[in-house]
């Protein structure tokens, strides 16, 4: 499906840079009009790393601890989850005989439960750069650990040894830090657990969903993507109960992560996420008698087609979405941090994004998504439990 997508947009392109144009009125480009948005803190870059699920979750809980009351500035440190998550991963790694993703890759889950495991610090007090550079940089840190793992794994010595742990934390250690016992923080001495417990949050307080038609609704299954190493599991709704949640959510004050896919060709680097429909793209420039170029071009430095304007887009059901998740067109790539609503100046939907690329972008490391984007690419999300509308939480039997 992909692979015909592009090709599709890109005799798109071809065929506007030849075309003359009889209408030279350019269409205006996108505009927004903010309809809800809610506090995030900063834009962080996650650089060269597969951690997006940690920048995303943690950009959650620092949004929850401010809508729960907390007054200072809110910088939670990613490293010391990726941390304590690579140990935990690699006694589960061991423990089943290396059948796991043993990778940079993780969920929304797995922060979760270092959360409630181990606690949290601040950023400052863990940045996790030890290894010589201003940015994260994870390709050496995984390989060596990859490696490690899996000559523990070979047990060549028939019995595993009490150092292996303490062997894979001192390499951790090296690269990320160590994990503070105690440390001070704007005047007071916390542990990672009783800054955690400053916070304000309870964590009992927030689920996962999901939207698949092969697995019974209102039920709880595994997240069943190959990066969910806890096999941590999330509650199944049906597709329009679960953009009911999404919605209710940013209209009564939360904010959510977002797991999805972003390999689509409409899922932009420069702050756009729709799902063009082309046949109707075409058929508007043949309406409109003007040049295709002035709603589809191509990045220079890429290749990839760029949306210059709202364009026409494909209407996403239910079906559609599983027929992608079963051939391997959605993929769990991503998780980003949703905060906010808009609209363009068609009234179209557009979920507020919060990235982890940095922010330069254009609109500064935010992502404007629309609707029938969040509804075709969305994998899972998590979200507080009183963010779900009481209908569906009585149907899921959450209390």
């Amino acid at each position: 499906m992909k692979k015909i997508l592009t090709l599709s947009l890109a005799a798109l392109i071809c065929f506007s840079a030849a075309a003359q144009s009889k209408d030279e009125t350019k269409p205006e480009g996108f505009l927004f009009t903010t309809v809800e948005e809610h506090p995030i803190t900063s834009v962080k870059n996650q650089a060269s790393t597969g951690t997006c699920w940690c920048f995303a979750a943690l950009s959650f809980f620092e949004s929850e601890a401010i809508r729960q009351g907390y007054k200072s500035d809110i910088d939670l440190s990613e490293m010391f989850v990726v941390s304590n998550a690579y140990v935990d991963k690699a006694i589960k790694y061991i423990r089943v005989d290396g059948h796991l993703n043993y990778a940079q890759g993780s969920s929304f889950g797995d922060v979760l439960c270092v959360l409630k495991q181990y606690g949290i610090v601040p950023n400052s007090v863990m940045p996790g750069l030890n290894y010589g550079t201003e940015r994260h940089m994870h390709g050496e840190l995984a390989a060596g650990l990859k490696g490690y793992v899996d000559g523990i794994l070979k047990n060549p010595n028939r019995k595993l040894s009490t150092a292996w742990i303490p062997g894979l934390k001192g390499i951790l250690s090296a690269y990320l830090g160590p994990i503070p016992e105690k440390f001070q923080y704007e005047g007071k001495e916390y542990t990672p657990k009783s800054y955690m417990e400053s916070l304000g949050i309870n964590l009992d307080d927030y689920v996962d969903l999901v939207s698949w038609t092969h697995l019974p609704y209102y039920e709880e299954h595994p997240v069943e993507v190959g990066d969910n190493w806890r096999w941590e599991r999330a509650y199944n709704l049906p597709l329009d109960e679960l953009m009911a949640v999404m919605y209710y959510a940013i209209e009564n004050g939360f904010t959510f992560a977002w797991a999805s896919d972003v390999s689509e060709t409409g899922f932009t680097r420069d702050g756009i996420g729709i799902v063009p429909d082309m046949d109707a793209i075409r058929k508007k420039t043949e309406e409109v008698g003007s040049d295709q170029a002035h709603w589809v071009g191509a990045d220079p430095g890429t290749g990839r087609p760029v949306f210059k304007a709202p364009v026409p887009e494909i209407e996403v059901t239910a079906e559609l979405r599983q027929q992608g998740y079963e051939e391997k067109t959605t993929t769990d790539d991503h998780g980003m941090h949703i905060f906010g609503l808009a609209q363009d100046q068609n009234g179209t939907n557009y979920f507020m994004v919060k990235n982890s690329w940095g922010e330069n972008s254009k609109y500064k490391g935010i992502w404007y998504v629309s609707e029938n984007y969040v509804k075709y690419k969305t994998m899972d999300i998590m979200v507080h439990k009183e963010a779900i509308p009481r209908e569906i939480r009585r149907k899921l039997r959450i209390k």
